[in-house]
């Protein structure tokens, strides 16, 4: 087991910094695919009825509790094991991810094929949420000790591939279903069996290349001292003070705010534009590909841009900007214009991408790399609340909506809801300070 270990992922002298990013990519890709979870929300609806739901089958909004909790479960168990990982190190933290998200989507596959909500619940939810929360905190704090220089552009390297796995597992999960449909079966069960195999070779390699930087390693020339400013310190904070500060909980509400405003619209997104355009099954699957290449590229570009501007700047433009987009939304659907739709939605998706890439460089600005993984884990308890409130909120009143209007019409209102959250963050990043000096380590720790 030593080769687990925490030491044994420590980087020999010369090693290039620049071979990490793929490890890190290779298991996020695939953990992102939570992101493409809205393909499977109509074959699963219909899953006994196979052309049409029919008696005992379930609903869309029963399926997308699955959704909620997997990635409520991200952010309790990434709070809770955060100690482990940075004690334990990525490489046993990633295969330790694996294990529990393939597992995840085979009982996922076994609850399909035995008709079991509470499996689909306890497999894609509990089990799989688990995996994704290990999945999500070790590459990050693993690449951002690789690049001090770049954090912003470090995380979003990181975080990019969470949320291009979309990109990959929607319309792979699509062509699998059908590849495997027949008159006895949507084909669900068998895509999802398919999907764990290939995402337990991809997060594997990714566990087997990844290295850590030995203490007190430097990229050559970079003098930390040159880099602060009022909102980056080179002091640090330990994750069990860094929450009892107001920032920490400042960043949390940002953090709540800015996902619920966007994690609805993928959780949703294949039915929502079939509903509000009228779109093939085939070109709402490509809808939910393309926000996730949105949501890739914004967590590089945005996070990357952070290093010029300063996360207080940027995320004051994730919500400005996506509150006018949101309030832009119904006028687009009564214009019936699914081309401008699809371009307001896509830069939604690409803000929301750049606040989660971004959020963790603004926890190291503030609290300093020690334990930042830890206290990344922890503020990511705010996308478990924004998992339950984005998606439930979509579901819930999409449904309602439907009852006494036109299916296409039934999510103008949930967008103007969208508009106060980020009104919310926006007044939660404006109150963000320094951390009061008190609340630092008498001397920097060894990462």
């Amino acid at each position: 087991m030593s080769f687990l270990s925490r030491a044994a992922t420590v980087a020999s002298p010369g090693f290039n910094r620049w071979l990490v990013p793929p490890a890190a990519i290779a298991v996020h890709m695939c953990i992102g695919q939570v992101y493409g979870f809205s393909v499977f929300k109509k074959p699963l609806a219909r899953a006994l009825g196979i052309s049409a739901p029919v008696t005992g089958d379930w609903s869309e909004a029963d399926v997308g509790v699955a959704y909620s909790i997997a990635l409520a479960l991200l952010g309790l168990s990434a709070a809770f094991f955060g100690k482990w990982v940075e004690r334990s190190g990525p490489r046993k933290t990633m295969l330790a991810s694996m294990l529990c998200f393939c597992s995840g989507l085979v009982l996922t596959s076994l609850a399909v094929r035995w008709h079991q909500l509470w499996l689909l619940y306890a497999g894609y939810g509990l089990i799989g949420g688990i995996g994704l929360g290990l999945g999500y905190i070790a590459p990050v704090s693993t690449l951002m000790k690789w690049f001090p220089d770049r954090p912003g552009m470090a995380t979003g390297m990181a975080i990019m591939g969470f949320g291009g796995g979309a990109l990959i597992g929607g319309p792979l999960a699509e062509e699998l279903m059908k590849r495997f449909a027949s008159p006895t079966s949507v084909g669900a069960g068998e895509a999802l069996m398919v999907m764990a195999g290939l995402y337990a070779i991809s997060m594997s390699f990714g566990a087997l290349i990844v290295r850590v930087p030995p203490d007190g390693w430097q990229p050559a020339g970079w003098v930390p001292q040159q880099h602060v400013s009022k909102l980056v310190t080179t002091a640090s904070v330990s994750v069990d003070t860094a929450w009892k500060t107001p920032q920490f909980w400042l960043l949390w509400v940002v953090l709540c705010m800015n996902v619920s405003a966007g994690i609805g619209i993928l959780g949703q997104a294949s039915p929502m534009i079939q509903d509000m355009f009228k779109v093939t099954p085939a070109a709402a699957a490509g809808y939910v590909g393309l926000l996730s290449l949105c949501n890739l590229g914004g967590r590089f570009f945005w996070s990357s841009m952070s290093d010029l501007t300063g996360r207080k700047a940027i995320y004051c433009i994730y919500f400005i900007l996506g509150a006018a987009l949101y309030a832009s939304v119904p006028a687009i659907q009564g214009r019936g214009s699914v081309t401008l739709f699809v371009i307001a939605t896509g830069l939604i998706l690409t803000m929301y991408g750049g606040g989660f890439a971004t959020i963790p460089a603004y926890l190291r600005d503030l609290f300093g790399s020690y334990q930042v993984g830890a206290i990344h884990g922890r503020l990511i308890t705010a996308w478990s609340m924004a998992a339950i409130i984005g998606p439930q909120l979509m579901d819930r009143l999409s449904v309602a909506n439907k009852k006494t209007m036109p299916p296409e019409q039934a999510y103008n209102s949930i967008f103007h809801l969208m508009v106060g959250l980020l009104a919310i963050g926006l007044i939660s990043n404006l109150l963000v300070r320094p951390v009061n000096p008190k609340y630092h380590l008498p001397e920097s720790p060894k990462t």
